[in-house]
Parts: structure tokens; C-alpha cells; sequence
């Protein structure tokens, strides 16, 4: 396959770096990390799948009983006879997300409606970034929840590997002031960059006289290379029969399920599936909801296999939602509130959580918020990863009593 130019800037990126990394900074693979989770009782990883663009979610959790969805949407309403999945409280999911309604009919799948936060933006850009960081939309904040949760339960851990993107490139939501996840595509080819000869050579030196912001970067490309070696022989234990969407989304999925079921002890992974931008092209939704549906049933199925189902949570999230009303392209705009999917073999409420949207209640147009987002990172961290949510997010945001 053609390398294009992205790949090219990564790996030189990565393989210059490692050029800088002296031998004896290599035993920082050795040095404190989280509590593995086979050796603490309790412990438990949350999975979060990003679905980059801005998901349309009245066409995702479909409100198929009330007739002020059809007024707002007289072509792009979906109709019960086109074959909704029908759950509780007049809602049903999109006809596409069957493997999502399987992961309902067994109790592994929660739906917040309506979640948000105050003044939203409408900017890709901004508010993924408010979702990342946790932050107000007045607030510009440089590090992620996740990564400041790195920061206050790990503050000494020398292993970037206790969250990992299984990505290209690592999102703000993982990047913390001290610590940060890594990010990776596939473990083999991570570990092919440290193989070069010349590396090899480079890294024979053993004298570690160097300036404190030198030796800085040394340690962090180290924890970066010994990462590399540990994921690439820890993956080689497990390798999947199950069978996952064949698309990049499907794969990484597949990629995440192995390093888990290899007994990799990473807390954190965290995913994208992009493409929600739809506007004029809202049947795109099928496509993307096939991949995004099967792909979390392929994923539980995968754990459940390895008895890893039930110590998982995944938080399955978009930056906004879209206008209630079609517009006059027979499309959807950029809107607000959203709705929020959580998964697991172990979650302590199950099927639809709160009300539907209140269609009749709106905001210039756009839904409400009944949820603040933060308040479901504040119950993921205290609640399932055992974090002190205050320290991270702040005070002011209340947990969801119960969730998980």
C-alpha cells in the first residue's frame, strides 16, 4: 500500500526522535504504573468512541410517537415502517444500529437524551474541544479530562501506554500537564520504527549528561519506545476471530479488543468515527450507523469471550447535535444537545435514562440540554475509575446516582 504524506511525516517524526534516545533511559520501562488491573479488585477501563462531525441525534434516538418530530422533518423524519428499533418511552434507534439494539435487548446499553452544556457553540472545532477538555464554553483549557486524570491518579507513572488512542495522532482529551496517552494505529507497525539499525547504533550510548530540557525529552521518547515494545509483544498473544465491520473503524475496534484481551493494562482507549457532517447527505447515517452499531457488538462479543465485558465501559459521544428542523436543502444544521450512548456488561442502569427531547420546549430552534456532559464524566471518573472527579472537572457537576 502507497504511503502517503501524513504517514511519511509521522514516522520521521518518531523515527528522529528515537534517534535521541539514550540506552539507559530505556529502563524506564520498568518504573511505576497503575495497578494492574488483574491485581486490583475493583479496577476497571472505559472506552471512549468519538463521532466526529456532529451526530444528528433525533435520527440516531428517534422521538417515531411524537408528531412534532414528522413537522419538523417532513422528508428527512424517519418512519416507523422504514424499520425502527423500537425501546422504551416512544423512542426507537435508527433502523441501521441493530447491533446497538442487541446490546439493548441484553441490558448492556444506557441512552442519555439531551445532553449538553450552557451557551453551546456551534464550531467543530471549539466544541469538540469543550467536550474534550471539560470545559465551559468561556473557558479555553490546554489539557484533557482523561489526560488530567492521568495527571491526579498516575502523577509517577513512566507509561504512556495507561491510555492509548488507537489513532493516528493523540486527541486533547488525552493529553494531561504531566502525563499524556499515546496514540497508535497498529502495534506492529509502531514497533517496526524502533527496528532501523541506525536507531539501534544511536542508542548504545550510556553517558546521560545532558541539560534538564533535553533529558526531559530523552525520557519522554523512552517511555515512547518502551511503550512500543511492550504493546507489540503483549499484542501478539491474542489475535481475533471475531468478525468486525471492514473499515478503518471496524479494525481499530478489532485492534482495541486485542490488546485488552492480550492483558494489556491500559485504563483508557479511546476511538473516532468521523463523517457525521452530513448536512444535504443525511442517508450517509446508514452507512455510518452499520459500521458504528456492528462494530460495538462485534467489540462486546470480542470481551465477553475473555471475561472483559463486564469490567468495560464505553462512552459513545458527538460534539453537537443538529437543528431540529430540516432545512431548506432538505438537510440538517449545526444544533446543541445530543444524545449520549454508555455500554457495558456491568452498568447498573440500563435502557432509556431520561426523557425524550422536549420538541415542544425549544430553544430558538434547537434542543435544550437536560444533561451537562460533565456530569457523566464526573460519575465515569468517581464512579467507574475510582478518580476524584472534583479534582479534574471541578466542582458544580453532579454524578448520575447509580449509573455504573
Amino acid at each position: 500500500m502507497a504511503s502517503t504524506r501524513r504517514d511519511f511525516l509521522r514516522t520521521s517524526a518518531l523515527a528522529s526522535s528515537l534517534l535521541l534516545v539514550p540506552k539507559f533511559l530505556h529502563a524506564l520501562d520498568r518504573g511505576p504504573g497503575l495497578a494492574q488491573l488483574s491485581d486490583a479488585p475493583g479496577a476497571r477501563r472505559l472506552i471512549v468512541v468519538q463521532l466526529s462531525g456532529g451526530n444528528d441525534g433525533l435520527n440516531t434516538v428517534i422521538p417515531f410517537r411524537n408528531d412534532l418530530y414528522y413537522k419538523a422533518r417532513p422528508t428527512l423524519g424517519i418512519k416507523e415502517t422504514e424499520g425502527i428499533l423500537a425501546m422504551e418511552k416512544d423512542l426507537g434507534l435508527h433502523p441501521a444500529l441493530k447491533g446497538l439494539k442487541g446490546l439493548y435487548d441484553q441490558g448492556h446499553l444506557a441512552v442519555l437524551n439531551s445532553v449538553g452544556y450552557p451557551n453551546p457553540d456551534r464550531s467543530h472545532f471549539r466544541s469538540m474541544d469543550i467536550w474534550q477538555s471539560g470545559s465551559s464554553a468561556d473557558q479555553v483549557v490546554s489539557t484533557g479530562w482523561l489526560g488530567r486524570y492521568l495527571d491526579s491518579n498516575c502523577p509517577d507513572c513512566q507509561r504512556p501506554y495507561n491510555a492509548l488512542e488507537v489513532d493516528d495522532t493523540l486527541s486533547l482529551a488525552l493529553k494531561g500537564s504531566q502525563r499524556k496517552g499515546l496514540a497508535l494505529k497498529n502495534p506492529g507497525k509502531f514497533h517496526q520504527l524502533k527496528q532501523n539499525r541506525l536507531l539501534a547504533k544511536v542508542s548504545q550510548e550510556t553517558t546521560p549528561v545532558h541539560q534538564e530540557q533535553v533529558d526531559y525529552l530523552y525520557k519522554t521518547l523512552a517511555e515512547t519506545a518502551s511503550s512500543a515494545d511492550y504493546l507489540y509483544e503483549k499484542s501478539k498473544i491474542y489475535k481475533s476471530g471475531v468478525a468486525y465491520p471492514n473499515s478503518d473503524f471496524g479494525k481499530n475496534l478489532k485492534t482495541t479488543a486485542e490488546l485488552i484481551n492480550s492483558g494489556v493494562e491500559s485504563r483508557v482507549y479511546y476511538l473516532a468515527l468521523s463523517g457525521f457532517d452530513t448536512h444535504v447527505r443525511q442517508h450517509e447515517q446508514q452507512r455510518l450507523f452499520t459500521d458504528l452499531g456492528d462494530g460495538l457488538a462485534a467489540l462486546a462479543d470480542d470481551l465477553k469471550q475473555h471475561n472483559q465485558w463486564a469490567n468495560t465501559v464505553v462512552l459513545v459521544f458527538s460534539e453537537f447535535g443538529r437543528r431540529v428542523g430540516q432545512n431548506a436543502s432538505n438537510g440538517t444544521d449545526h444544533g446543541t444537545a445530543n444524545n449520549v450512548f454508555l455500554l457495558g456488561g456491568a452498568l447498573q442502569k440500563k435502557g432509556v435514562l431520561n426523557d425524550a427531547p422536549d420538541l415542544a420546549n425549544l430553544d430558538q430552534g434547537d434542543l435544550r440540554h437536560q444533561v451537562d456532559f460533565r456530569s457523566i464524566y464526573a460519575t465515569l471518573l468517581k464512579d467507574w475509575l475510582g478518580a476524584d472527579d472534583a479534582a479534574i472537572l471541578g466542582t458544580g457537576f453532579g454524578r448520575l446516582s447509580g449509573l455504573v
